[in-house]
């Protein structure tokens, strides 16, 4: 029975956490002597997961999934699971996925475990380590009967290349009316900007920028790192920047390889949203603000000052190394 894996995508591409369930999916699969097989969803080159350990696509157009729907991206699932009779099904654990993943579950009457960081300790039983207390600590998670839905916590595995020859083929299911009795009206999106939830880099600002129009410091480091730009909840619910860049605890999680937080004094509910991330940089005047505990690197100092002069040699940096 093999592993299933579903791989997110967008505007027909795929997502880069799609690369890494994909990798996980394929480890598995092969510690548990099977083959792990994708369902991806209106996809215009989905043999490109083959690169990542995938030896069988299935493929569906669905024109209703172009936005994201979570009944409706369940309902698909159940009946791949049924198609392939897999024992283990692995997803991200993206808010989107999270939601669709709980009604499989449902539908499935399955265990489902989402926040996992690592290739599980045993296979029979299925016992896997997630983060747990705000990822200030782990749990080992024992799922009983089958199929066993796997989250896979986003840059915990990375991304391991291991091409093989992969088939794809179309997949086709039926709907029924409730899988898409729920719909998005509307879709506002920046373009232009790195996602949160698809950043390397995150860069993420508070009250200590005194304004918005103070904002462009922010956004002048993150266009050099490549960087998503997010700010703390004091910042969002005073109107200087959307809701949608708040994170923490009480908005988006982050999990990414490097988080600077600037001006941001490390309230309890920021950290836990960001503990995540593997590692941590805190710009801040204040010697005692909470978020130095928890920082892997930290500068005493006016962001004023310390960020336009980190700007100009990372400049420099690139400039001489192309």
């Amino acid at each position: 029975m093999p592993v299933l894996v579903y791989t997110e995508s967008d505007k027909g591409g795929f997502k880069k956490s799609a690369f890494e369930v994909a990798s996980y999916a394929a480890e598995l699969a092969e510690k548990m002597g099977t083959e792990a097989i994708a369902l991806s969803i209106n996809v215009d080159n989905p043999a490109e997961i083959g690169a990542y350990g995938i030896s069988r696509v299935l493929n569906a157009t669905e024109p209703r999934l172009a936005q994201f729907n979570a009944r409706g991206t369940a309902a698909l699932l159940r009946q791949a699971v049924s198609k392939t009779g897999a024992k283990v099904v692995v997803t991200s654990s993206s808010t989107d996925t999270k939601y669709a993943a709980s009604i499989l579950a449902g539908m499935l009457k399955a265990g489902y475990v989402n926040n996992v960081v690592s290739l599980p300790e045993t296979t029979e039983p299925l016992v896997v380590k997630r983060t747990a207390f705000s990822n200030k600590g782990f749990a080992y998670t024992e799922l009983r009967g089958e199929p066993a839905i796997i989250g896979v916590s986003n840059n915990a595995f990375g991304t391991h290349e291991n091409g093989v020859e992969t088939q794809v083929e179309a997949f086709t299911a039926t709907f029924s009316d409730s899988d898409f009795g729920v719909k998005s009206t509307a879709v506002d999106k920046a373009s232009d900007k790195v996602t949160i939830a698809d950043a390397d880099v995150v860069v993420s600002g508070g009250r200590g920028l005194k304004g918005p129009e103070n904002w462009h410091l922010i956004e002048d480091l993150a266009e050099v790192l490549g960087a998503a730009t997010a700010c703390s909840k004091p910042v969002s619910d005073l109107g200087w920047r959307p809701h949608s860049e708040h994170v923490g605890q009480t908005g988006k999680p982050v999990a990414s390889n490097l988080y600077i937080a600037i001006g941001i004094s490390g309230a309890i509910q920021h950290l836990a949203g960001v503990n995540a991330s593997k590692t941590k940089v805190v710009i801040n005047t204040d010697p005692e603000a909470p978020f130095f505990k928890a920082a892997d690197y930290g500068i005493v100092g006016d962001a004023f000052e310390v960020v336009p002069q980190l700007i100009e040699k990372l400049k420099e940096f690139k400039a001489q190394n192309g």
